[in-house]
């Protein structure tokens, strides 16, 4: 199945928001809805492709048939930018105009490189494609003569090393699938992002995803021991032991490269046994600083749960960190801050482990509130990007970035970003409702994500453009990273270019001419083009 082309995921789990949603959104923020009738994908006119024939040959040469090349139009929208807010308000409004001139379907390493060779041959872009789910313009190239590699016929599980507990899998498996490969042998992945329906093996590492039990399991980033790489140059192998001081780690190079300098074929990861049991609970704050000294509290001196998170207090007020209850806490007078601790494992170490996190958490503050509500986030863990298409819907602007510092910084990052969104916003006249959580938690840090809703404006991309800039430059004033794991794309590249340095991009710059001298790949993300 394929992604709907308009909005995230399954057209069959859409559903409108409720009344009183959209009553207090309009009372709360003046959201009305937008009188422009909706658009079909059959009303969409992207530009014809203008690629040469003899290019479409090699392509087909390169994948093993006419079959695994698409030139027609609904193939080429759906391989249309990303799904941030931003393309998914152009995509509605009509604008297909930076399409890909075909997709082409690889099912190896050596279709890999047989289409990077001509795509060289004949001066056509290519964008790695995954699921699609990138939120930071991961797939927008700067280049208007570009292909979009789609890798979803690359989508098995290579091998699995009971002894070692490793995998090795193919970039094109979707998060679920490859659960379900790993699940007929006892393992587990354990990375379960929000994106976890849609994205793909390949794209956690090109973007470093985190998931939501990462405090357990470990970024991505984390899991991976080792990668292959089909450049134009040739192939680049990583990872032969679990550690090494052979040198530097090559495999940083790619994890997180995005697509600039390679199409990442394999990914061999550590696997864990599929645990016995699996616990979620909630827990209330009288404040967000309460509730964050709590999680670094366990984070540095344990026992780690496997998920922790905490929502401050306008998220649980509106009910978000509860996304199939949103707006439950508006009627019903709700206060404080909610944490939701997980925990997977063996039954004995659960029980052990939740028991000694209770003490901790108690002696910080926190008041238990039963199982109800971990269970509730834990149903509808995937459910947030839907809501945003639904507040979207309604006229409602809606959209998410997220940021990580060391523990010290992290009140003055909270406070810096809230304000210049709140302040940049309210100027332009439409007043948000700015909402965040703790999503990641480590021994000297944690990541922050913020929820971002107001009226859409006359323009609602342009509306959104300036306050996008004003939390950027917070970020980096406030001492955070400009992502955590979202990655960087085009929307954050610039931003990018100063957190490396100057020194940094130059290093960066000489690895993709090496690996890339034509700059056909993926051209403009992550690095600006020469």
């Amino acid at each position: 199945m394929d992604m709907l082309w308009n909005g995230w995921g399954d057209p069959a789990k859409a559903a409108p928001l409720p009344d009183t949603v959209t009553g207090l959104l309009r009372d709360l923020l003046g959201v009305t809805p937008r009188s422009t009738p909706a658009l079909g994908l059959a009303d969409l006119r992207p530009p014809a492709p203008t690629a040469a024939p003899a290019a479409l040959r090699a392509l087909a040469a390169a994948v093993g048939g006419d079959e695994h090349v698409r030139t027609d139009a609904e193939s080429r929208v759906r391989h249309t930018r990303g799904k941030s807010t931003p393309d998914l308000l152009r995509i509605r409004a009509g604008d297909v105009t930076d399409v890909p001139q075909a997709v082409v379907l690889p099912a190896t390493h050596d279709q890999v490189l047989a289409v990077l060779r001509a795509c060289a041959a004949h001066g056509l872009a290519v964008v790695p494609f995954g699921g699609g789910t990138s939120v930071v313009g991961g797939l927008a190239p700067h280049r208007s003569a570009f292909v979009a590699l789609d890798l979803r016929r690359m989508n098995r599980l290579l091998d699995l090393d009971p002894v070692s507990r490793t995998a090795v899998l193919q970039p094109g498996l979707r998060a679920p699938e490859a659960e379900a490969l790993l699940a007929e042998h006892g393992y587990t992945l354990g990375h379960f992002p929000q994106s976890f329906e849609w994205a793909t093996i390949g794209g956690f590492a090109a973007a470093r995803s985190s998931g939501q039990a990462s405090a357990g399991y470990g970024r991505f980033d984390e899991m991976v021991l080792g990668l292959t790489l089909a450049t134009p140059e040739g192939t680049l192998e990583t990872g032969r032991a679990p550690r090494s001081a052979a040198g530097p780690d090559l495999r940083q190079l790619v994890l997180g490269s995005e697509g600039a300098f390679g199409v990442i074929t394999s990914v061999t990861v550590r696997i864990r046994p599929r645990p016995e049991v699996r616990v979620y609970e909630g827990w209330r704050f009288d404040s967000f600083e309460e509730g964050a000294a709590a999680l670094r509290r366990l984070a540095q001196d344990g026992p780690r749960p496997t998920v922790l998170r905490l929502s401050d207090e306008t998220e649980t007020l509106v009910g978000l960190a509860q996304p199939d209850a949103i707006g439950a806490d508006l009627t019903q007078g709700g206060a404080g801050c909610q944490a939701i601790t997980g925990y997977e494992g063996t039954a004995e170490d659960t029980a052990h482990r939740r028991e000694r996190a209770a003490a901790v958490l108690t002696a910080c503050g926190g008041t238990p509130v039963g199982t109800e509500p971990g269970e509730r986030w834990a149903h509808g863990r995937y459910s947030a990007p839907y809501l945003r298409d639904a507040l979207l819907d309604a006229g409602a602007f809606a959209e998410t970035l997220e940021t990580a510092a060391f523990w010290s910084r992290v009140p003055e990052l909270y406070t810096a970003v809230r304000t210049a969104l709140t302040d940049t916003l309210t100027r332009a006249g439409t007043p948000p409702l700015v909402m965040c959580h703790i999503s990641h938690v480590y021994e000297n840090g944690a990541s922050l994500y913020f929820t971002v809703v107001s009226a859409q404006g006359e323009d609602p991309v342009a509306h959104w453009t300036p306050a996008k800039h004003a939390a950027n430059e917070a970020v980096l004033a406030a001492g955070g990273t400009i992502s955590h794991h979202h990655g960087v794309g085009t929307d954050h590249r610039d931003w990018f270019v100063r957190e490396a340095g100057p020194l940094g991009v130059s290093a960066l710059r000489a690895v993709k001419r090496r690996l890339d001298p034509e700059g056909l790949l993926n051209p403009g993300v992550l690095l600006p083009t020469d």
